[in-house]
């Protein structure tokens, strides 16, 4: 297997300070703006996709997916579940043994994916790129996110990348460069954050923007759940294969779960805001069960923004505690829950969302609600009607905002945005390749003892 040298170190070299950025964000390139509601005033401009049950018809597209653990068959399955005319040709990952298994799976879905188009190693997504493809469904970890969008970019590939994009600041200042690339190619590109694409999500944001609950003022985020799975270093594992086969648990590979889970909250909180970027960040943090890797297990972050508007987020993953899942945003009219009903101050319903039935629902209904599967409807309609789509700089600035809550619980600082988006951070090493990883350990950052980024 051949070894990767990163493309990020040569970014980095090059890439301006504060390159991201400090305005506002569009929640979404393509589709319709939204109509001001009657007695309402509109807070900001709100732009909604077309949602549809299936994809439209139109010319065969073929996929290729690079990293093919759970997540990335479970899109790669997503993707075919979205219209006709689709398939996979080609499969890549690290590792043979999870290669394997994706492929078998996938074949058994009907798809005809030859031997030559089935790649392990670090170069294997460059092979999956190359190999005659129309769309590229880039899953594998994080921290290799923006490598494999330039070259997707490149080659002139529509993208479908999972969530988060980045895992550091150099990486995040370059993927707003190649979403910006991206849209001058009119590539389509759309990210894996699901609640952009749910409709119930949609319609609730599209009423906020329009001034349902007024000014928002604050934000309650919860997400409490079990522990991620963890790997112990098996014998005859070096350091790469050992961090690799235990992405999750590493920072450099995965950005703590702030960034590689919690971002769903974080941008499901940002959408029913507006997209503006915080002034700072503020946070605690620790572990107090995880047993491997270097990430945190808890959190608590409070992101401070110019308008006084504050959001409290805070996230654990420990077994055997209760858990809660909700994204709460209150303003001066009234309280929305962002998925399900909008409240008046007093706590009486001003709106809730119409659901039939589960023996009602159609299966457009039910697609239409699954973001899972409406986000390939969105990149595939973008795809044959030649209307682009790219959210790569909402789904940026998303990344940006777990990066800096974890970056002020590392180190015990206040993290203003400004300083985050002129980091130099870049974790994880320069070349890519089995063996030893020099300067990374499993060692827990200390609040206060942590050296500053």
């Amino acid at each position: 297997m051949e070894k990767f040298v990163s493309s990020r170190r040569s970014f980095f070299k090059k890439s301006a300070a504060g390159a991201l950025g400090t305005v506002a964000i569009p929640a979404f390139i393509g589709g319709c703006t939204s109509s001001k509601s009657s007695g309402q005033e509109k807070i900001w401009d709100f732009v909604v996709p077309e949602l549809r049950g299936k994809a439209v018809d139109g010319r065969p597209l073929r996929a290729g997916l690079v990293g093919s653990g759970d997540r990335g068959t479970g899109a790669a399955l997503n993707f075919l579940e979205a219209g006709d005319g689709l398939e996979i040709v080609a499969v890549g990952d690290l590792f043979k043994d999870r290669l394997d298994i994706a492929v078998a799976s996938l074949r058994e879905e009907g798809q005809n994916i030859p031997d030559e188009n089935c790649f392990y190693g670090f170069d294997a997504y460059q092979k999956v790129i190359d190999a005659g493809i129309d769309v590229a469904l880039l899953c594998a970890p994080p921290v290799f996110r923006p490598s494999h969008f330039e070259y997707a970019i490149n080659a002139g590939k529509h993208c479908f990348i999972e969530k988060p994009v980045a895992v550091d600041p150099v990486g995040a200042r370059q993927m707003r460069v190649l979403g910006r690339q991206a849209a001058q190619q009119n590539l389509s590109v759309i990210s894996g954050t699901i609640r952009r694409s749910e409709k119930n999500c949609i319609d609730l944001c599209k009423m906020v923007a329009d001034g349902a609950i007024g000014q928002p003022v604050s934000a309650h985020v919860i997400r409490f759940g079990g522990s991620g799975w963890e790997r112990f270093r098996e014998s005859g594992w070096n350091d790469m294969e050992y961090m690799m086969r235990n992405w999750i648990n590493f920072t450099w590979v995965c950005g703590d779960l702030l960034c590689e889970q919690f971002i769903h909250e974080i941008d499901l909180m940002q959408m029913f805001t507006g997209d503006v970027p915080p002034l700072r960040a503020m946070a605690t943090g620790g572990r107090a069960r995880r047993i491997t890797g270097d990430v945190y297990d808890h959190f608590s972050v409070e992101y401070e923004y110019e308008s006084g508007f504050r959001a409290h987020c805070t996230s654990r993953q420990i077994n055997g505690c209760d858990n809660r899942n909700e994204v709460l945003v209150y303003g001066t009219k009234g309280y929305t829950d962002c998925r399900n009903w909008i409240k008046n101050l007093d706590g009486s319903d001003m709106f809730v969302y119409p659901r039939p039935d589960r023996e009602n629902r159609t299966p457009e209904w039910n697609v239409m609600h699954n973001g899972l599967i409406q986000e390939h409807i969105l990149l595939i309609n973008a795809i044959r009607n030649n209307r682009p789509i790219n959210d790569v700089e909402t789904q940026t600035l998303s990344t940006v905002l777990g990066i800096m809550g974890r970056e002020a619980g590392y180190t015990g600082r206040f993290i203003p945005y400004d300083e985050m988006l002129s980091s130099t951070q870049k974790l994880g090493p320069d070349v890519y390749e089995f063996g030893p990883v020099p300067n990374i350990s499993e060692e827990i950052k200390l609040p206060g003892v942590s050296p500053r980024t």
